[in-house]
């Protein structure tokens, strides 16, 4: 897949306040320009993912794969405020010369989607044939299929809600006071600011992505005689200096509130009346041992909107799993690909 981008040269005004005079979006997608007819498959990614899918869903995207390249007009944007070549606060402001830092506007779900929005009609695509996401990937499918019904003709949501749960936000606020408790996080001098903040959010986020019993799995000590426990530890320590040489605190920041700001129900008479809009041939997939989004709250979303189906996929690897478990995950998708 090729990495593109696309300015939009107008204002760009903000669900919670602020406004842009123009924004970018970058984005990555089949070696070809898209043509009228092309079977188009758009992929949302996840909170600290980038429009590469190639890169992170390896298994499951490219020449031959489940979403093959070559056969569908694959493609993937990178999410406002994320740090892989959308406008977000590690951009330039032009009136400083400097990164954006806390002067960029606070952003929601439906504002990234609304970028993307302008990022199809860009490139003259008419309809998606088939939209996923997992996670806050699943925020913008579902989004996206309530804004523009007409548009998405197969939507998959994976692992993911109609409305931010309570203990999502109560994680997510864990992992902005660990940002706040660097002091070089607020100096804003420069885009390493926060780093050791960041360092300790990304590991407390495994603790929601992952599971007991993945934990146990993977990462016991091997040997018996262990005065200290420190393998799971040293897990968690290399997997922060792993984001933090790829990210930035700012926007994760941006992004921790941007999921915070997800409900469909918003202005829509609710949640259950803006589910009943989707007209797209929709399934919910959840995993059976995601903490993030327990299976108690996965039915009643399916339930709620018109002729969704339902899966539950089995998984040791909690939230992790939709990433994961890719033969389940194929099993269910390739019949439905098949009907585009």
């Amino acid at each position: 897949m090729q990495k593109h981008s696309y300015t939009f040269q107008e204002k760009f005004e903000f669900e919670a306040g602020g406004c842009l005079p123009g924004i970018t979006v970058a984005y990555h997608c089949s070696d070809r320009p898209y043509a009228k007819g092309d079977k188009v498959v758009w992929i949302t990614h996840a909170l600290t993912a980038n429009s590469d899918p190639e890169e992170w869903w390896p298994q499951l995207v490219g020449p031959g794969k489940l979403f093959d390249t070559e056969k569908y007009f694959v493609i993937c944007a990178n999410m406002l405020t994320s740090p892989y070549g959308s406008s977000g606060p590690a951009s330039t402001n032009p009136e400083t010369g400097k990164p954006f830092y806390f002067d960029f506007p606070k952003t929601t779900v439906r504002d990234i989607v609304r970028a993307m929005i302008l990022l199809r009609k860009a490139l003259g695509i008419e309809a998606i044939d088939f939209i996923v996401g997992g996670s806050i990937g699943g925020f913008q499918a579902v989004e996206w299929a309530i804004m523009e019904p007409e548009v998405i003709k197969q939507a998959v949501f994976l692992a993911t809600c109609a409305r931010v749960n309570a203990w999502d936000t109560a994680g997510l606020e864990c992992q902005r006071l660990a940002l706040e408790a660097d002091q070089t996080f607020r100096a804003c001098e420069s885009l390493d600011g926060g780093a050791a903040g960041l360092k300790c959010a990304r590991a407390q986020a495994l603790m929601t992505y992952r599971s007991f019993a993945g934990y146990v799995l993977t990462q016991s000590e091997k040997e018996e005689d262990t005065l200290f426990a420190d393998r799971a530890a040293s897990y968690e320590r290399y997997q922060g200096d792993k984001l933090v040489k790829r990210f930035d605190a700012y926007s994760y920041w941006y992004l921790t509130y941007a999921v915070d700001s997800h409900n469909v129900g918003r202005g829509r008479g609710g949640v259950e009346a803006a589910l009943a809009t989707i007209k797209a041939d929709s399934c919910v997939i959840c995993i059976d041992s995601d903490g993030m989004f327990p299976t108690v709250e996965q039915e009643p979303f399916a339930k709620a909107i018109p002729g969704c189906g339902y899966y539950v996929i089995n998984s040791a690897f909690g939230h992790d799993g939709f990433l994961l478990e890719n033969a389940q995950l194929t099993a269910i998708l390739e019949p439905r690909l098949a009907k585009m």
